[in-house]
């Protein structure tokens, strides 16, 4: 009997222990630095992986309370995960963009669509007046640096996810907005000019995608 408890006990120590750990150190570290931090009036959120994070949202838009909730290497389920925190605010918008490691990871675009309609049925919950924008996963470009191979091969794969969302979008009576066409060149890549490693944005890149949705962020 003695035995069977600690099998027991070590199986739930096991279980435990994977589920405090099912992402990075990264993300819990800013996870538990965004609880701790006291919510503010009219936030207007963006919220995402690493290509979010990577914005200097507060000086593309500075006249705006600004808030940054973009975590490195995030998945759509790890958004589901931290949501409390994003719509504790009762924030005024919430720009979101996530899937591109969610794919890198082998998701499929259908599990990946399913776990956005959670997040946007989530937030509709929580936060019944926070207007919701969903923006398209940006392209990748293959020819650009040598990392993210994983990511930079599911191309038709982040076409046919934003179908999804373009279709989600509408069901959900929300606005859609199209950052992929205008970052990408006629290979359907994401412009060089734009990227420094094929993934991720230059300054560039981030200058354009504010211009994509500063009529959103002011209306």
């Amino acid at each position: 009997m003695y035995k069977n408890y600690l099998l027991i006990g070590v199986f739930v120590f096991v279980k435990f222990t994977f589920a405090q750990n099912t992402y990075s150190d990264h993300y819990y570290k800013l996870k538990a630095q965004f609880e701790r931090t006291p919510d503010t009036e009219n936030e207007i959120i963006f919220l995402g992986n690493s290509i979010t994070e990577g914005g200097n949202w507060d000086e593309l838009f500075p006249d705006i309370n600004a808030v940054n909730r973009g975590i490195s290497g995030d998945v759509t389920d790890g958004i589901i995960n931290r949501l409390k925190e994003v719509t504790s605010s009762k924030p005024l918008k919430i720009f979101l963009l996530i899937g591109t490691n969610d794919l890198a990871r082998e998701k499929s675009v259908s599990e990946i669509t399913d776990n956005y309609r959670t997040i946007i049925e989530k937030i509709q919950e929580q936060s019944s007046n926070t207007k919701i924008y969903i923006q398209t996963v940006l392209p990748v470009n293959p020819y650009v640096g040598r990392k993210f191979a994983g990511h930079k091969s599911r191309q038709m794969d982040i076409i046919a996810l934003n179908k999804n969302l373009k279709s989600m979008a509408s069901d959900f009576h929300i606005q859609f907005i199209n950052l992929y066409e205008p970052l990408a060149n006629a290979k359907k890549h994401l412009k060089p000019k734009y990227t420094h490693d094929g993934l991720h944005l230059s300054a560039k890149g981030y200058k354009k995608w504010a211009e994509q949705i500063e009529q959103y962020v002011y209306e």
